[in-house]
């Protein structure tokens, strides 16, 4: 149930606000300023969802707030955020305090050119992007502030740009994939004015960096109802930009097939690039564009091995070892969790591969113990060997043991 203005400041009263962040808002009050937390976990709070951190908004301007306080960090004072140190020991905060502010035009799709401090709240949350983020709550005279039905679009469960939806989009770029993002955690659906204003605002999501993009892309595709994000994402025309252009029938398969993946953002996209596993160049540059860590980048690339094909129906043991082998270990339970389908193919391939080998460093024997034997001599040649007897262990994996292998070798096995 979402609740009433009077039930929200209840809700807001009985949070768990830090205590040190409470005494910054009672000393930026004490001094005549208005402090009020915005954001997210105001948001979250009302939802009854786990929240992150609090930020604070102030009429003070930063160098009110630098000099209220002994220990602060310029954050971005340019753009009104200064970072209050406060508290000792375990209770000490490290608090963001940004001044109301209203801002010019957007150069670039990322910033402003220009910032305005204010002094009016009203005017501080017309800025924001959503109305679900545009709640204020001061903790110290107890009042809850929702100036843009926020709370009816919680009880709506849609996404809605506060004020003029173009403008909000034109401003910043990465207001769109923040909107689908919104919609897959929160199981909301795109206002219908806010999702037509995204396809005029493409190109500001373009100069978007890819960092931020890939950040929002991996929290929608960790979310419980991923199509709830990937299906608007498709329709806004974010999709190509973000991903690359599929088939709309390819583009719906992959989808539909995401929420029965684990919640594992990597092997999630892997199948949302799945249909471009053709052409290897396609998917470098996607996932390339996206910026992602070293171990992402190879586990994408190694999950969209057109090889893997055959994993979603196979029942051959054989083949099923082989196809993983190429693939070793490392990447073995992801590709399985990729391309089972159904839960009698994922136990069909766990079976499979239940005690087999696969790679060479996980027969029963070593290079050196070759060399020991007299059955090889460094060099490419034993490599071959060894890869020939990984390949004979995975027609029967009790085959792999030390007496099993050297005997193969000299021709008794």
């Amino acid at each position: 149930m979402i609740p009433t203005p009077s039930q929200a400041a209840a809700l807001l009263r009985a949070a768990p606000i830090p205590a040190a962040l409470r005494e910054i808002a009672q000393i930026l009050h004490d001094a005549g300023h208005e402090a009020v937390l915005v954001g997210g976990a105001v948001r979250d709070v009302l939802l009854g969802r786990l929240h992150g951190d609090w930020d604070l908004a102030s009429s003070a301007t930063p160098e009110e707030v630098q000099t209220l306080f002994k220990k602060t960090i310029p954050t971005g004072v340019a753009h009104g955020t200064v970072t209050v140190v406060h508290g000792r020991g375990p209770n000490k905060v490290h608090a963001e305090v940004t001044t109301f502010r209203g801002e010019g035009r957007y150069e670039d799709g990322r910033r402003p050119a220009e910032v305005r401090f204010l002094r009016d709240l009203r005017e501080d949350l017309a800025r924001r992007d959503f109305t679900i983020n545009a709640f204020a709550w001061n903790p110290i005279r107890e009042i809850f502030t929702d100036c843009f039905d926020g709370l009816g679009d919680l009880g709506r469960g849609v996404i809605r740009a506060v004020g003029d939806p173009a403008q909000r989009f034109q401003e910043d770029g990465l207001r769109a994939m923040r909107a689908v993002r919104l919609c897959a955690v929160l199981e909301y659906r795109l206002d219908l004015d806010t999702a037509a204003a995204i396809g005029g605002a493409l190109d500001v999501l373009d100069k978007v960096s890819r960092e931020r993009v890939h950040v929002e892309l991996f929290k929608l595709l960790a979310a419980a109802r991923p199509i709830l994000g990937l299906l608007p994402m498709a329709e806004t025309g974010i999709w190509p930009r973000v991903l690359a252009p599929l088939e709309r029938e390819e583009q719906l398969a992959a989808i539909e097939h995401i929420e029965r993946l684990p919640r594992d953002p990597v092997i999630r996209l892997a199948r949302l690039l799945w249909p471009l596993r053709a052409d290897k160049a396609v998917i470098e540059k996607v996932i390339d564009n996206l910026r992602p860590s070293r171990d992402e980048r190879a586990r994408v690339l190694a999950l969209t091995n057109p090889a893997l094909g055959p994993l979603a129906h196979t029942h051959d043991p054989l083949q099923i070892r082989r196809i993983l082998a190429k693939l070793g270990r490392k990447y073995a339970a992801d590709a399985a969790a990729l391309h089972a389908g159904e839960w009698a193919q994922a136990v069909t391939i766990e079976e499979a591969i239940r005690g087999a080998p696969l790679a060479i460093g996980e027969l029963a024997i070593r290079g050196d113990d070759l060399v020991r034997e007299g059955l090889a001599t460094p060099g490419p040649q034993m490599g071959k060997t060894l890869a020939d007897l990984l390949d004979w262990t995975l027609e029967d994996p009790r085959r792999n043991t030390r007496d099993r292998l050297l005997a193969h070798l000299r021709g008794a096995g």
